[in-house]
């Protein structure tokens, strides 16, 4: 089961960022804009965002293995597709389709090992997929480079194919078929059909602004109708019977801070891993594989740092891991603007990466678990379906709007001097943006979680608290207790 769950979701993670570094390779076989290059990247995360809670929902409806495995025979299929795409509009369609598979697989990795494993064993098996699925994103970067240095950027998608019909086999062999047997009534699709329609309109308007201009109709029509569609997922979420995201977790002030400052950071986030592997290979005169290994540092960072990171949270509460995570990132990333033509790696690229690294670090562990011990113990999934949908989409708008508003469009990638100076501006929004993820953390997020739903008849009359990272609600001093004792190893696993 590890192993179909570490390869099926490491797939989806990894092309979600390996495509990153084979962007010059494909704009040289294509010869396409720069807005090219930001649909490659957000045709996928537009699918996987919008429906990444559908997935889930269907997988506790109709079997968590039947979904994953059709998840990840689509998301092979696709991929099959992308790496023998004849143009860049091809390879766009099928990186959506693309998507679509992983918002099928991506849920059900984690759900299988939660309903499957005895709960004495469960969190060293989380703690394991969370482990070797680091290690896949790591070996991911370093992989596309090396493939498209040796043979080309299309075996970037071809490589999943083998990967794919391994997790399939193990998982038809090996894992039992799950589902929630509480999941009854309708699956939301008309809030997934607005979810899709809403990001997909927002973020054309966006990227079509440097060829058409922000009062053409080609910006206008689709960012009205994006903006409209959004508004109608609200309407629909907050009348269905059966939301896709129920819209009462958001009266958790903690869960709505937790979620903003999700959408700042990692909108920050998304934007720099983008363009950061550009300018390594444009600018600085990188090989494919080169920018991938001068990543690495990142990874490697948070694979030693972030339980850690966890422990520390959990001794003294998330607020200051999530005040200073950020602003360490924002100091990497004003250092990144070292990163010109000729500089040496040692010198100018690890330090600024490093650091990213730390900050990285310092902030994802207790961000996580904050949002998930904000929302009731009964929405702990959906809590982290939400979270998830709120980073991957601030990435996506983040792709669109960064490279706009530092003034990188058209065939600047091919001109290194125009390029360097966009991703120069580039990083001072993303440094800004990051500042004010750190200090909305400060302002918002509390150490100590109260309990915002109503006690129940014969509770203590204080009112009930939780640990910030793990512990359900809590009623009274003697579960407070017994709790605390059981919940510290879970988290410390």
């Amino acid at each position: 089961m590890l192993l179909a769950t570490i390869l099926g979701s490491g797939l989806a993670s990894i092309d979600a960022t390996v495509v990153n570094v084979a962007l010059p390779a494909i704009g040289r076989d294509f010869g396409v804009l720069f807005a090219v290059f930001q649909w490659m990247i957000t045709a996928y995360t537009l699918t996987l965002a919008s429906l990444i809670l559908l997935g889930g929902s269907l997988g506790d409806h109709y079997g968590r293995r039947r979904v994953f495995v059709v998840g990840v025979v689509w998301f092979a299929t696709a991929s099959l597709v992308c790496g023998l795409a004849p143009s860049a509009g091809w390879l766009i369609a099928t990186r959506a389709l693309q998507g679509v598979g992983a918002a099928l697989l991506t849920p059900g990795s984690l759900a299988m090992i939660q309903a499957s494993f005895a709960p004495a064993d469960r969190a060293r098996a989380i703690g394991a997929w969370s482990g070797l699925s680091g290690v896949a994103m790591a070996i991911g970067p370093f992989l596309g480079g090396w493939l498209i240095l040796v043979a080309s950027w299309r075996w970037v998608f071809l490589i999943n194919l083998p990967l794919a019909a391994v997790v399939v086999a193990v998982s038809v062999r090996h894992v039992p078929e799950t589902r929630d047997p509480s999941a009854t009534g309708r699956i939301d699709l008309p809030g997934a059909a607005l979810a899709v329609l809403g990001l997909g309109g927002v973020t054309y308007a966006i990227i079509a602004v440097p060829a058409h201009g922000a009062s053409s109709v080609m910006v206008l029509v689709p960012g009205l109708v994006g903006v409209l569609s959004m508004a109608g997922f609200l309407l629909v979420e907050s009348r269905s019977p059966h939301p896709m995201v129920p819209l009462s977790m958001f009266a958790s002030t903690q869960f709505s801070a937790a979620n903003a400052v999700t959408f700042v950071v990692y909108g920050a986030f998304g934007g720099i891993f983008f363009l950061l592997a550009i300018q390594l290979q444009v600018v600085v005169g990188y090989s494919a594989l080169e920018a991938g290994v001068a990543m690495l540092p990142i990874t490697f960072v948070m694979l030693l740092l972030s339980a850690r990171a966890g422990q520390l949270a959990q001794r003294i509460g998330p607020r200051w891991p999530m005040t200073l995570g950020p602003l360490v990132c924002a100091v990497g990333v004003l250092m990144m603007r070292t990163i010109t033509g000729g500089a040496s790696y040692v010198v100018h690229v690890l330090p600024p990466v490093t650091v990213f690294g730390l900050g990285l670090s310092l902030l994802v562990a207790p961000l996580t678990a904050t949002v998930l011990a904000a929302a009731d113990e009964r929405h702990a999934g959906v809590a982290s379906g939400v979270n998830n949908a709120v980073a991957r989409a601030a990435g996506l708008i983040a792709v669109a709007a960064l490279p706009v508003l530092a003034g990188i469009s058209g065939d600047s990638y091919t001109q290194p001097a125009a390029f360097e100076s966009g991703f120069r501006t580039a990083l001072v929004i993303a440094a800004s943006m990051l500042v004010a993820g750190g200090l909305l953390a400060f302002a918002t997020v509390r150490d100590r979680l109260v309990s915002e739903e109503p006690m129940p008849t014969g509770d203590a009359p204080w009112q009930r608290t939780n640990c910030p990272l793990c512990a359900p609600p809590l009623a009274g001093s003697d579960a407070a207790g017994t709790a605390a004792a059981g919940t510290g190893s879970t988290a410390a696993a």
